[in-house]
């Protein structure tokens, strides 16, 4: 079996800890290959990309940086890019506070230079299984549904597609609310998959500015414009062989739209200013915290791209609808928050968990965890209490709702969504989804006016299909 595969970054060559690092890590470990990278002279930009680049060649199991000034950022920025490999930090450092910095930022362990073979090899032996040389770290979060907490039928039904999900290679669509948890959805298929071992590139539509989206997604050659003074990747060729997640999908302009159903297509793109088409192995999840479909009807996104980017669907529903869920998604907050912070806080009472099951959580699961998060910093005993839950201002709930005022918004919910599958299932045609309502067409009209519903945003448009 051949020895683990191990990346050294350099920064900090003039102290020699690199290289006595390299010396220990060729004696003391099987046979396998060390990769030196002495990169002091670097930009920081040119030596994250050299330092990626190498990662992504080379494929190693675990990664040593020789610390510097320029340390910091780039754990953070290899954190975000690989976040299944090991990151271990070298360095002399003169507070505490440095290494929670660094841990915090992403790397899992820091040693005090000079380094040791006593201090080195143990920490490398405990990042590896023996058999397959396989990160514990990245078998850790192949466990990441954990994260996924939940035993609502509805949220459950969704989660316990995604180690299916994970096995193909068809395009996700995931919907949900802000702060559901699409991310965690999206790594959790990622990190399941074959393609586990690579990429996982998060983008942000909504936060790309228009005219750079496609300098973003397919990058550009040097030339391509005035500023363009070298070559850039773009993220597609960034997260090859690996995993692209494009969140609030809908922000995209109908340009890029166009750009990337041709890459949902075939798999080619070509950077701007080249003349050379290129191929990228990348598979796609999207997500979106709008109602599509309404915006396929309206035109702001294409319907081609609509039907290439929803193979499989999944819905994570809001936290309202799943007020069981709450205690079990506080108290695992809880338990983590303690861990990190150090706070004595074990328990919530009955009137603080009352106060939180009340709530309407229009910030869904994150907004629990922030709430909860502040109540530990804020609580001076071992059990939150209502006073330690500081709840938005903008939305509480005085008291319990009546059976009557909860009925009323359960069946207003059923109409609403009822209504829409059967406008969605008829295309619009008001008569044909009125009949299969076995209603008359005014009554079933008068339910659509009641909420507000756009039935010509369900009417089937033409488009021409790239």
């Amino acid at each position: 079996m051949t020895g683990p595969r191990i990346l050294l970054v350099d920064f900090a060559p003039s102290n020699a800890a690199g290289k006595t690092l390299g010396r220990i890590l060729k004696d003391y470990l099987p046979v396998g290959p060390v990769i030196e990278a002495v990169l002091a002279e670097a930009s920081l930009s040119e030596a994250y990309l050299s330092s990626r680049g190498l990662s992504r060649g080379f494929d190693p199991h675990v990664v040593f940086i020789s610390l510097s000034e320029k340390a910091e950022e780039i754990v953070s920025r290899f954190h975000l890019d690989f976040p299944d490999l090991p990151i271990i930090v070298v360095g002399d450092v003169k507070h505490p506070d440095e290494i929670l910095s660094l841990l915090r930022k992403g790397a899992v362990d820091f040693i005090v230079p000079p380094p040791k073979a006593v201090d080195v090899i143990p920490r490398v032996r405990r990042l590896l299984e023996t058999e397959s040389g396989v990160p514990t770290r990245q078998l850790k979060r192949k466990l990441g549904m954990t994260h996924l907490l939940g035993r609502s039928p509805a949220f459950a039904s969704e989660i316990d597609k995604i180690p299916m999900v994970a096995q193909c290679e068809a395009t996700v669509l995931i919907s949900g609310e802000t702060g559901t948890g699409k991310e965690l959805c999206a790594r959790a298929i990622h990190y399941l998959s074959p393609r586990a071992k690579h990429p996982f590139v998060p983008i942000n539509c909504g936060a790309i500015p228009a005219d750079l989206a496609e300098n973003e997604l397919f990058g550009h050659e040097r030339g391509a414009y005035t500023s363009a003074t070298n070559s850039q990747q773009g993220m597609i060729e960034q997260a090859d062989s690996g995993t692209v997640f494009l969140d609030e999908v809908d922000c995209l302009s109908q340009h890029i739209q166009v750009k990337l159903l041709r890459f949902l297509q075939d798999k080619e793109y070509r950077p701007l200013g080249s003349s050379r088409v290129r191929r990228a192995d990348v598979r796609i999840i999207a997500a979106t915290n709008a109602d599509i479909e309404q915006l396929v009807g309206q035109g702001s996104v294409r319907q081609d791209l609509y039907y290439r980017i929803n193979v499989i669907p999944l819905t994570l529903v809001p936290l309202r609808e799943r007020p069981d869920d709450i205690p079990l998604l506080a108290n695992h907050f809880l338990g983590l928050r303690c861990d990190v912070l150090k706070r004595g806080a074990t328990d919530i009472s009955p009137a603080a968990m009352q106060k939180l099951m009340l709530y309407d959580w229009p910030g869904n699961v994150r907004e629990l965890e922030h709430v909860i998060e502040r109540a530990v910093v804020m609580c001076q005993g071992p059990v939150l209490t209502e006073h330690d839950i500081t709840l938005s201002r903008f939305q509480q709930t005085a008291s319990p709702s009546s059976f009557q005022e909860n009925k009323a918004k359960v069946v207003s919910q059923f109409e609403r969504n009822y209504i829409k599958g059967l406008l969605a299932a008829y295309r619009g045609n008001i008569s044909k989804a009125a009949k299969a309502a076995n209603k008359n067409r005014r009554a079933f009209w008068e339910l659509i006016r009641k909420h507000g519903i756009d039935a010509s945003s369900f009417r089937q448009s033409r488009r021409d299909v790239v």
